[in-house]
């Protein structure tokens, strides 16, 4: 064993009461909190409503969960129904055990933004870019999550930053005490990616999806590389591991995207309705504030029409009734020395 390493943990869950707090869920729920915060902060920048991203996030984390969930068991299901299995079926279901494939919680969890856009009319490319950036870091907290399991390391190394695993672990090499820290070389560089995607947003006019393509196509290059390291079982094609194919053949539709994209200058919908500031027409906003919209609507509109009568009453003419019932004119002085045709020219 190497003079200087990482230390694993020498535990993962922690309970309190009859209640098990656990380290892999609450990276990943803290990684949650904070791509929520990240996004509402860029969608309010480009002029989105307060609380949208929130409230998107209320269909994209169960349908992002469930979709992470089955990529890992679909790839991994030897691990769960196999002859010799190591887990019970039922195993599958233990979310918080581990074993989360970020492509399944990507793509059913973009099904999930996909159907909240739809119910608010705004566009789902500009939710993409706003959201990329928090994704980001959403991956590199939740990558920690497997540093307290223990699981997902890379292959044996003696560097002062190698991580010691416990022996008998799934993956580990028998003599090996250290490995490489492939969640911390992940978590490194989503934070990176993160850092990059926010740069050149702020620089340059990424739109339509073409910033979250960049996150897409910056995430697999890193995820290949990172794959190349890791010596738990998996399957291969051509020497590859799964994950890395996977990450190419994502890395050219991102950029395929990228490219195909580079000139559409269409308006994406922002806020939803008329596209105005009115929030009654923004389903985004709560009854409430609809309400209170649609109460100042009819007040103004009110005023407006008094406004109006008032003034076409005082346009009108005085009427006969209200000339002759004036008490200073005398009708024989009115006409006195006054001859008929004079009368008549007046």
């Amino acid at each position: 064993m190497p003079l200087a390493y990482i230390p694993s943990p020498s535990q993962g869950v922690w309970n309190l009461g009859p209640i098990p707090i656990r380290a892999y869920a609450l990276c990943i729920v803290l990684g949650v909190v904070v791509a929520v915060w990240i996004g509402e902060r860029r969608w309010r920048a480009r002029g989105g409503q307060p609380g949208t991203i929130t409230d998107l996030a209320v269909w994209a984390v169960p349908f992002g969960l469930v979709g992470g969930r089955l990529y890992h068991v679909i790839t991994d299901w030897q691990l769960y129904f196999g002859a010799d299995a190591p887990n019970q079926p039922i195993d599958a279901l233990y979310i918080w055990k581990g074993g989360l494939g970020i492509w399944g919680a990507i793509a059913l969890g973009g099904v999930g933004v996909w159907i909240a856009c739809r119910r608010r009319g705004i566009s789902l490319t500009a939710v993409a870019d706003a959201l990329a950036p928090g994704i980001a870091v959403a991956q590199g907290i939740g990558r920690w999550g497997n540093y307290f399991n223990q699981e997902l390391f890379g292959s044996p190394c003696d560097y002062a930053w190698c991580l010691e695993i416990d022996p008998g672990r799934p993956g580990t090499v028998p003599g090996a005490a250290t490995y490489h820290p492939t969640f911390l070389y992940e978590s490194l560089w989503d934070f990176a990616l993160a850092g990059v995607l926010i740069l050149l947003g702020s620089r340059l006019a990424l739109r339509h999806g073409r910033l979250f393509a960049l996150y897409v196509a910056g995430y697999t290059i890193g995820r290949f590389w990172i794959e190349g390291l890791r010596v738990d079982p998996a399957h291969e094609i051509l020497g590859l591991r799964l994950n890395q194919w996977t990450s190419v053949v994502i890395f050219i539709g991102a950029i395929a995207y990228f490219w195909l994209t580079r000139n559409k200058t269409t308006e994406e919908i922002i806020v939803a309705g008329d596209g105005g500031d009115d929030p009654a027409h923004d389903p985004a906003h709560g009854p409430e504030q609809a309400e209170a919209a649609e109460l100042a609507t009819t007040d103004e509109e009110a005023k407006a029409t008094a406004n109006a009568e008032a003034a076409e009453d005082s346009a009108d003419p005085p009427s006969s009734s209200d000339s002759s019932d004036s008490s200073d004119i005398d009708p024989d002085k009115a006409t006195s020395g006054v001859s008929g045709e004079e009368a008549g020219g007046r």
